[in-house]
């Protein structure tokens, strides 16, 4: 079944603004409002988080369309979503000053919807960025980005949940209930800190038959959008490592139905032709518990080890098999994208 997925693309609704003299951001000086003393103390940290960190928030207008995104180093690199981008090189950024500069697009990863682009400037407003790795249900979220061109609108919610997958290939991601829209998407989702622990990516609108969703909006964990970002910025594209499988979660539900031995971990599906995986002899219905010193309990634990890993590295993969326990050697591969 097909979902009504809205990968939150924007759709240019505001008239553009005059660009006959369109200058280079140069030095970008951060200004902070006074914060109303007569307003719970709740709302006056939010304030503050959004009066510090909406400078580091910028559009990205290309011929297709718009969204947003955000710096994070001075001297001009933006983290923002591949769908924003698209085919384009170079794009059109508005700084929170007023500035539209050209942007030059250094690379893109569209498997997990990141892109990098550069501006030229220096000391240029940063957000800070935080650890999506110790986030828990619950805590506070807050979005800023330009739907439909409204500037560095601010929305706020809960984070929903983790490790979300959707159907359209993005895997790991963040659950909020915070208002994403067209526009949104490549802004940042904060948590109550103030720091970036998402780039904001889609929303899901409606299910066939089911009416429309509301609160279903997801976002790419900032460490792995950072350690992509580090690769496209130096590289010009993503090189990921790859085993070569096709994996589902382990839980006690399909342990207690197939009865398998263990009641978390991967097992494998599926093995790609020619793949590391296939050259090592894992095979269909292993069930992989570990690789190296690591546990591997669930498709989050695989993919945070991967991320740590390059292509051509070798890992040794712990996988449990009717005949018992196995060790294979696997040299990774490579994918690109």
């Amino acid at each position: 079944m097909r979902i009504g997925l809205v990968a939150v693309s924007a759709i240019l609704v505001a008239a553009c603004a005059d660009t006959n003299g369109q200058s280079r951001p140069g030095t970008a000086t951060q200004t902070t409002e006074q914060v109303p003393q007569n307003l719970s103390s709740d709302e006056r940290a939010l304030i503050s988080i959004v009066q510090r960190v909406s400078p580091a928030v910028v559009g990205v207008r290309t011929n297709s369309g718009q969204g947003s995104g955000v710096i994070i180093r001075a001297d001009g690199l933006i983290l923002t979503n591949a769908h924003v981008v698209g085919g384009s090189r170079n794009v059109l950024v508005s700084l929170a000053n007023g500035t539209e500069t050209e942007g030059r697009v250094l690379g893109m990863a569209r498997t997990v919807d990141v892109a990098v682009i550069d501006i030229e400037g220096r000391n240029l407003p940063t957000a800070s960025l935080g650890d999506s790795d110790v986030l828990q249900a619950g805590q506070s979220t807050i979005a800023i980005g330009n739907p439909i061109g409204l500037d560095r609108t601010v929305t706020t919610g809960i984070l929903s949940g983790m490790n979300r997958t959707l159907g359209i290939g993005y895997e790991e991601l963040i659950q909020t209930d915070a208002a994403i829209n067209p526009g949104n998407s490549g802004g940042p989702l904060l948590n109550s800190s103030g720091q970036v622990i998402g780039i904001n990516t889609a929303a899901v609108r409606e299910l066939p038959g089911q009416g429309p969703l509301a609160g279903l909006s997801f976002a790419i964990p900032i460490n792995l959008a950072r350690d992509i970002a580090q690769q496209l910025a130096t590289d010009g594209v993503y090189r990921r490592p790859l085993l070569g499988i096709n994996q589902l979660e382990i839980d006690a539900a399909m342990a207690r139905q197939f009865d398998l031995p263990v009641s978390q971990g991967i097992i494998v599906t599926g093995i790609g032709a020619g793949t590391p995986a296939a050259a090592a002899g894992m095979r269909r219905g292993d069930i992989i518990t570990r690789i190296d010193d690591t546990p591997i309990n669930n498709g989050g634990d695989l993919r945070r080890f991967m991320r740590t890993k390059r292509p051509g590295d070798v890992v040794s993969v712990e996988v449990l098999r009717t005949q018992g326990r196995a060790r294979l050697q696997i040299r990774l591969g490579e994918g690109v994208g």
